[in-house]
């Protein structure tokens, strides 16, 4: 008899379903045979944040498979929330970018694999999609600024790319960038921020199974605010590490210095391990506030992920282990 011994961030299928939209939408969705596109049409009546999903080309391959073996630990965040209280400092330092982000411009969209390869080169997105197993899989997201939401994504393993990409012995760190376009993202015009978004990971976590590269969200195409159409997602970091609308994937030897790293290291520093111990220099990390329920709730070691990841950092003294 196969007896499992459930994960400490697992949650039930049932509870997990227990969000009504959601969860309706998938039976209907099943139930009618319908594809991506009328997913979209659906989900979207009502709200503004999705109103460009249908024309996404990307459309018909939603809602994908879900892996089961990664389910959040808590009930999903309502859609309406988790995609329009969101950070993209591209479009303004305020919450409620949502709509100034539709002015982003998603296709075409080239993305760049450069550095320490075997073949530098550039490949559409919607080509490199067609060459990745999509899935669908529930994670929990921790905000540096102590709150949280548990999202469904959907998009394929970062390691899979990471394998289509074929770095070189010397490839010790993953670098990636977000785009530039000071014509269409505001933000990018405030000369005092270091343009264009970079954030990084070593290669032993960017090949670790939790690190996912996202394309998809409830379901459908990823929302222009939430960072359309390649964003990161490694749920065991604060969110500052989850990069937005990558352009530009690179393979180097030193280790990178990331956007919110260069502003103020002393309070964004590269590792950004979810560390309940560790204080933001200005704020506490003990809890965190639940967006769907505005309660605050302990914050768990790397977010609720430590088995899974845990191990990466015993190389490291214990300062840098745990430094934000």
């Amino acid at each position: 008899m196969l007896i499992k011994i459930k994960k400490s961030w697992e949650l039930k299928e049932s509870e997990v379903l227990s969000e009504t939209t959601y969860a309706n939408r998938r039976q209907i969705l099943k139930a009618l045979g319908l594809g991506g596109i009328a997913a979209s049409t659906i989900s979207s009546m009502g709200s503004r944040a999705f109103a460009a999903a249908e024309a996404d080309p990307s459309a018909s391959l939603y809602p994908v498979p879900r892996n089961e073996s990664y389910v959040g630990g808590r009930p999903l965040t309502p859609e309406k929330i988790a995609t329009t209280y969101n950070n993209f400092y591209e479009f303004g330092s305020h919450k409620s970018i949502s709509e100034a982000a539709q002015a982003l411009k998603i296709r075409p969209w080239t993305v760049k694999i450069d550095g320490e390869v075997e073949q530098e080169m550039e490949i559409g997105v919607d080509d490199l999609l067609a060459k990745m197993q999509l899935e669908e899989r529930i994670y929990r997201h921790r905000c540096v600024e102590a709150w949280s939401m548990v999202v469904p994504w959907s998009g394929f393993a970062l390691k899979d790319l990471v394998a289509f990409a074929k770095p070189t012995s010397k490839a010790k760190y993953l670098i990636m960038q977000t785009f530039e376009d000071k014509t269409v993202a505001p933000g990018q015009k405030q000369f005092w921020y270091p343009w264009p978004y970079t954030e990084g990971l070593t290669i032993e976590e960017a090949t670790n199974d939790l690190a996912f590269m996202v394309t998809g969200l409830y379901g459908k195409p990823l929302p222009k605010q939430s960072g359309a159409p390649l964003r990161l997602a490694v749920p065991w970091k604060y969110g500052f590490k989850h990069i937005k609308s990558i352009v530009r994937f690179s393979f180097t030897e030193e280790r990178p210095v990331s956007f919110w790293e260069k502003l103020n290291a002393s309070e964004y520093g590269f590792w950004a391990n979810v560390n309940p111990e560790v204080r933001h220099p200005r704020w506490s990390q003990a809890t965190e506030r639940d967006l769907r329920t505005e309660e605050r709730i302990p914050t768990q070691m790397y977010n609720g992920y430590a088995e899974e990841v845990a191990h990466l950092y015993k190389e490291l003294g214990k300062r840098e282990r745990l430094f934000m």
